[in-house]
């Protein structure tokens, strides 16, 4: 199964004021690759997939008679990245200097005296709610459950936040292998690999297609979806809770205080994030629950992770 591409427009985080997080996103070149939309091939894209194979510093694959050798300068082509910047894995996470998980993880907090049981995204202030939801649904992608951040996703927000360049296309390299050594894994990356089979005219005609809507692309129903409002032309946290985007943080009033229990509200499980009119309600299904209920929600979304990394780990090292 393919995975559900989303986009995120660069116009639309500048009419949205979310200006900070439109220029971390730049620096680290990712404009073409986020805004990337057209046809998809699902068919040809799970063939991609079957027939992938990593040699040397580049992807190969063989695609309806083509022979697909994917080099750096395909990818500055196809998606406008470069090979430079640090190469991180789960291996390596150590290369990110001076980064400690739980001390940056509480830093990123709307309410930083909450007590923190597990890496949760619904504690975040917007900028890193924003960049968060990037990292798991367009940069590193998975099938489900994106409410719990792993310290790789929050080592790719820090770099992001910090502006500290990352090899994104060693990153969506690594993210590849990982998926294709995971059933649970849906395939990732499909707009990317569909602009591949265009780049190296492999014959579309006959071919299945579908088209990234407009639903796909994120949008002030995202915001809403997510725990954030909009009112006087800037987007705050619906609680109260000093959730404000950086890019604005200096014009608003901060009034009144979050409390502890506040960290452990989190919106539903980002299984599919397309957008429809009634995105504001699903919001409110999850807030009439009660702090016990979201925090038993919360300790199965973390064991459910903890049991997908080892997962991966055990099929890493045997």
């Amino acid at each position: 199964m393919v995975n559900n591409p989303k986009v995120v427009s660069f116009d639309w985080l500048k009419n949205q004021k979310l200006d900070n997080v439109r220029r971390l996103l730049k620096y680290q070149s990712l404009r073409k690759f986020l805004e990337m939309k057209g046809n998809i091939y699902p068919y040809l894209i799970r063939v991609f997939y079957t027939k992938l194979k990593f040699e040397g510093n580049n992807l190969v694959s063989h695609v309806k008679g083509v022979d697909m050798e994917i080099t750096y300068d395909v990818w500055t082509a196809v998606a406008g990245l470069k090979y430079s910047g640090l190469r991180i894995n789960k291996g390596n996470l150590g290369v990110v200097e001076d980064f400690n998980k739980v001390q940056y993880y509480k830093g990123c907090l709307k309410n930083q005296n909450a007590q923190v049981r597990t890496c949760s995204v619904g504690g975040l202030r917007l900028d890193e709610r924003l960049v968060a939801l990037i990292v798991t649904c367009i940069l590193t992608p998975r099938g489900n459950n994106h409410s719990v951040l792993t310290e790789e996703d929050l080592v790719y927000i820090y770099c992001i936040m910090k502006n500290i360049i990352i090899n994104w296309i060693y990153i969506i390299k690594e993210h590849m292998q990982k998926v294709m050594r995971l059933s649970d894994y849906h395939y990732p990356y499909v707009v990317l690999i569909s602009k591949f089979l265009l780049y190296f005219e492999v014959n579309l005609e006959d071919e299945i297609s579908e088209l990234v809507k407009s639903t796909q692309e994120m949008n002030n129903g995202s915001l809403s979806k997510i725990g954030f409002t909009k009112i006087g032309g800037k987007w705050i946290s619906k609680y109260g809770d000093h959730g404000a985007s950086s890019s604005a943080a200096a014009d608003l009033e901060e009034e009144e205080h979050a409390t502890d229990m506040d960290f452990q509200h989190e919106d539903h499980p980002e299984t599919n994030q397309d957008v429809g009119p009634s995105a504001g309600n699903q919001e409110d299904g999850m807030s009439t629950m009660s702090s016990f209920e979201r925090y038993m929600v919360n300790r199965l979304d973390g064991f459910a992770e903890n049991q997908r990394n080892l997962h991966d780990l055990c099929v890493s090292n045997f």
